[in-house]
């Protein structure tokens, strides 16, 4: 029996695995697709940077040689082939503006995306977790009411406005946390991992912790509050749903008390639904910590992203796009395997 579970959980990993190409290619073929519809081109915003002093036939001139050199005067299918062959062969190609390796870039900026990204959802599961759990215990009740008004606030408010009143209140009036960066430039930092929580554990500098958190603070927290809104209204329809099952009432009726029907019944039961929209959400954070980081000069991947698209530079576009994208698919993947062990009538969908 053992074996049978064991195959059939290796079966529905298979099948998700074999998706995930597929949709990496969907999302590659879209940005590709993307960047050279919008308006403007990288050969032209490079021959104008160095166009002083020369007169207009000048210019064109040198834009024709860049996007010679470039490719960019190919036609787009073999732009796109080749792109496809150098994704296939894990070549993301360089940078048009400095020629920098854009696997380098990455490198450097996505472990930033990430440390970012987990504690927003740290934060946001902690907060939506407690208060939907509570307004859940509460129900009916001003405690409830409460809870679900604010959880409403939290959600509707945009991004960039909870990161602008951030900086206003906490950094500019009160003067507590630090608004820009991801550590102060005066302190000397050599990346191992560039995780900076590893980095001070790997180089015994303790004293990189604070000044990280300090700087970690408003962004997280910023990113945060608008998820917690909404897990606290998922996490509080779970349990009430758990609470009205035949079984709750069972266990009542033994004479368990309510924290034990909680520890023992209530959290297990309501935690797939939950689990399930913590990985959708996370997909939400990602695109969420574009924004933030570009709110907060925080040098993440969603700072390169957005310095890509404003410059036109394909290849980092398509790069950081890519990454978000593998990176986004591997946490649906987890989510799912998650969700199946938790669950094994789905093994045999």
């Amino acid at each position: 029996m053992a074996t049978r579970r064991g195959s059939g959980l290796a079966a529905v990993v298979l099948r998700r695995l074999l998706a995930v190409p597929l949709v990496l290619l969907a999302l590659a073929t879209c940005v590709f697709a993307a960047m050279r519809l919008i308006p403007g081109a990288p050969a032209a915003a490079l021959a104008a940077s160095g166009s002083t002093g020369l007169t207009t036939e000048q210019i064109a001139q040198n834009e024709q040689r860049i996007a010679e050199a470039l490719g960019l005067d190919r036609p787009w299918y073999a732009q796109y082939l080749d792109y496809l062959g150098d994704v296939a062969r894990l070549d993301l190609g360089t940078s048009f503006f400095g020629g920098n390796s854009v696997v380098g870039l990455l490198a450097a900026s996505l472990p930033a995306t990430i440390e970012l990204t987990v504690a927003a959802m740290l934060v946001a599961v902690l907060i939506g977790g407690a208060t939907g759990l509570v307004a859940a215990v509460r129900k009916d009740t001003w405690v409830d009411a409460a809870v679900r008004a604010v959880g409403t606030v939290s959600f509707s408010l945009p991004w960039f406005a909870l990161g602008v009143l951030g900086i206003v209140v906490f950094g500019v009036q009160l003067g507590w946390l630090p608004v820009l960066g991801r550590l102060p430039n005066s302190l000397d930092y050599v990346p191992t991992t560039n995780l900076v929580l590893l980095d001070a554990i790997l180089q015994d500098r303790p004293e990189l912790v604070g000044p990280w958190l300090a700087h970690l603070v408003l962004p997280a927290t910023t990113l945060a509050l608008s998820m917690a809104g909404y897990i606290t209204r998922i996490v509080r329809a779970s349990v009430l749903e758990v609470l009205g099952d035949d079984f709750v009432r069972t266990a009542r009726m033994k004479g368990l008390s309510e924290g034990g029907i909680l520890r023992r019944h209530v959290l297990r039961n309501s935690a797939l639904p939950i689990v399930t929209v913590l990985g959708l959400q996370f997909g939400s954070l990602l695109g969420g910590a574009v924004i933030t980081e570009a709110v907060f000069s925080y040098p993440g991947v969603g700072g390169l992203l957005v310095s890509g698209v404003n410059q036109r530079d394909y290849p980092v576009v398509q790069g950081a796009a890519l990454a978000i994208a593998v990176l986004f698919t591997l946490v649906n993947l987890a989510v799912d395997l998650g969700y199946l062990l938790l669950d094994p009538r789905l093994r045999k969908l």
